[in-house]
């Protein structure tokens, strides 16, 4: 049986992607093979290709985010079935493609409510906002938050449930449009990044307060206003990179603006126990189907043409979430 899949030869620039026929083997003890109706892109995906990220061998398979059909099943699996509708987030790496295998412990069933193209795009994002505000941080009814990228992928999902649990959301963007996005997803503020002062206007909005929690995905572009913008001791939650990693500084800082806190958490940590990935998912699907978020899939892209969408991703020009779609799904 074959697929077709993006793999990397080496790390690089979007032009280091290619589109590749693949054998694909029966699932082993403990797998599924999945055949893939959509795959969610991410920045982790950016991370990995461009090795920042480092892979441990390559040639390898890209992505970790997607969502199925369960194809055929190995020994001992006994959680899903061939078709059933599935989806995933954790990874390992080869989501970019027609047909995987995949562990079966990382794989879990979709409700009736939500469509495969709806769970491509929610589900490393969704469960990522998940244990941002609920784990990470338990964002309380009145809290003032501070979210970067409040339109894109993560910030579109997190800002609407974090308006859902009565929290105060200040969100930044880098455009009016984006604006409008934002304030459509929850934000009760927004800054433009490339027009205003961070910090100030959180302090402005908050009467000079300062927030309890600032979620900062952007990186080396926002660490210091975001530290700026903490009340004492507040917490800095670092989860990403998009404009490069945060240089190293001397930890004496966080003393100095106030006794802060700063973590670097990551998706994989939080839900490396089986039961952790159920809870989270069945939370992020409970608020889905309940309203209190919306998926937004704000582009699609052929999974040959993985490469184009990488490339308007690192430009900042998608909003929500992006979906590939492999070639040989209707």
């Amino acid at each position: 049986m074959k697929t077709r899949a993006i793999r990397i030869h080496a790390h690089g620039g979007p032009e280091v992607l290619r589109y590749e026929t693949l054998d694909i083997e029966n699932p082993g003890a403990g797998e599924v093979r999945i055949r893939n109706t959509a795959v969610g892109l991410n920045f982790i995906d950016v991370y990995t290709r461009t090795g920042l990220y480092p892979v441990a061998g390559l040639p390898s398979g890209l992505g970790f985010e997607g969502a199925g059909v369960v194809d055929a099943i190995g020994a001992g699996v006994s959680h899903v079935a061939p078709g059933d509708r599935v989806a995933y987030a954790t990874g390992p790496l080869g989501a970019c493609a027609g047909m995987r295998i995949m562990p079966a412990g990382h794989v879990v069933r979709l409700p009736p409510e939500i469509d495969e193209r709806r769970a491509a795009a929610m589900m490393l994002k969704g469960m990522t906002a998940q244990y941002l505000i609920h784990s990470t941080y338990a964002v309380k009814p009145g809290d003032h938050v501070l979210f970067h990228a409040a339109a894109g992928g993560v910030g579109s999902i997190a800002c609407q449930w974090l308006n859902s649990l009565g929290a105060i959301v200040i969100g930044t963007v880098g455009s009016a449009e984006k604006a409008v996005i934002a304030h459509a997803r929850g934000c009760a503020h927004t800054i433009n990044y490339r027009e205003e002062d961070i910090a100030a206007r959180v302090r402005e909005i908050t009467a000079g307060e300062g927030v309890p929690v600032v979620y900062d995905s952007v990186g080396a572009a926002t660490f210091e206003a975001s530290l700026d913008a903490l009340r004492p001791r507040g917490l800095m939650v670092s989860f990403g990179n998009a404009s490069g990693p945060v240089p190293p500084f001397a930890p004496a800082i966080l003393a100095q603006k106030g006794s802060l806190y700063l973590t670097r958490p990551t998706l994989f940590d939080y839900v490396a126990k089986r039961d952790d990935l159920v809870a989270s998912a069945e939370h992020l699907f409970a608020a889905v189907i309940n309203g209190a978020v919306e998926i937004e899939i704000g582009q699609t892209y052929p999974l040959a043409a993985t490469a184009d969408a990488h490339r308007d991703l690192e430009d900042r020009k998608t909003t929500g979430s992006t979906i590939l779609i492999p070639e040989d799904t209707d």
